[in-house]
């Protein structure tokens, strides 16, 4: 009787070994195929929590990383499937979807939307595995996330994920589907306002006004969340007539100039630290990222090797 229970106590295991191989075979082959190993480009990988949030905060400088021929890919986290305040659900999902598809033909990235619902990201073992997954598959010089203290769940998980998956992408045997990084690659946060328990720096600020218009036509074909206002907009802000809608646009766009704006001033200190006096004091529109301590941490040399923006 022993013997029996020991024999399908094998059995069982070795059933379980088998599926196992064949889940991580699956979740391998679906993966999307990296940038080629030792091309001279860098590999930059943004993870924002919806569809949209990559695009606000470093559509700028993924523009002009593709410009020079480098690797940028955006991930939306969650599929913004309640992002909106008529529509939700999976149609709202493949809308969103289109949107940031036809930002990134505009920007010059590549784009991918995971399947988790908006507004239910947990911190959990299983996303981090596919965060990990992710960057691993990008073979990711430089990977970019919301800080983990934010007005939404989904912004801070997306941080504390991305952050939870800083040192396990070097980690052999977590994720053995996925070869882990030999180099740990640069984990940046996006700027924002918030205060506490700390407030967001800058340890560089880019210029964006080489390709703010490109930019803002790409927040522009994102209608669900700019046009119409996104889940806190309203039947106010939909153009009554044909006419109307380049209004709306240009609205838009006035809003969006503004606040790279506002981020240019804010960092204007910053700016003229990385371009001089009067080249900094000449930015109008800037992008601005703050060094993650748990990557990476690149001096001023390699961070001008990162961002060769500066001339």
């Amino acid at each position: 009787m022993a013997k029996s229970a020991q024999a399908i106590m094998k059995t069982a295991s070795s059933r379980r070994r088998f599926l196992t191989s064949l889940s991580l075979a699956a979740a391998a082959s679906s993966l999307p195929a990296a940038a080629p190993a030792g091309d001279g480009k860098l590999r930059v990988i943004c993870f924002g929590a919806h569809p949209d949030d990559c695009e606000l905060q470093a559509g700028g400088v993924g523009a002009m990383w593709a410009e020079r021929g480098h690797q940028v890919k955006l991930v939306a986290v969650t599929n913004g499937d309640i992002g909106h305040w008529r529509e939700a659900g999976g149609p709202l999902a493949l809308r969103r979807k289109r949107e940031v598809e036809e930002a990134s033909k505009i920007l010059g990235t590549t784009v991918q939307v995971l399947d988790i619902h908006d507004g239910e990201l947990e911190p959990n073992l299983e996303t981090r595995r596919q965060i990990t997954r992710l960057i691993r598959a990008w073979r990711a010089d430089i990977v970019f996330s919301p800080r983990p203290n934010d007005y939404h769940p989904d912004h801070r998980y997306t941080g504390v994920l991305v952050q939870d998956a800083a040192f396990m992408v070097g980690v052999p045997f977590i994720c053995p589907d996925v070869p882990p990084l030999t180099r740990n690659p640069v984990f940046m946060y996006y700027t924002d306002r918030f205060q506490k328990p700390n407030p967001s720096t800058a340890d560089i600020a880019v210029s964006i006004d080489s390709v703010i218009e490109k930019k803002l036509d790409a927040l522009a074909v994102m209608e669900s969340q700019f046009l119409e206002g996104g889940a806190l907009g309203h039947a106010g802000l939909l153009p009554r007539t044909p006419a109307d809608k380049p209004k709306r646009v240009a609205a838009v766009r006035a809003s969006q100039s503004a606040r790279y704006l506002a981020i240019a001033d804010r960092f204007r200190k910053e700016l003229k630290q990385w371009y001089g006096e009067e080249r900094g004091a000449a930015v109008k529109h800037a992008e601005a990222f703050e060094i993650c301590e748990y990557g990476r941490r690149p001096d001023k040399a390699e961070l001008k090797q990162l961002f060769p923006f500066f001339g």
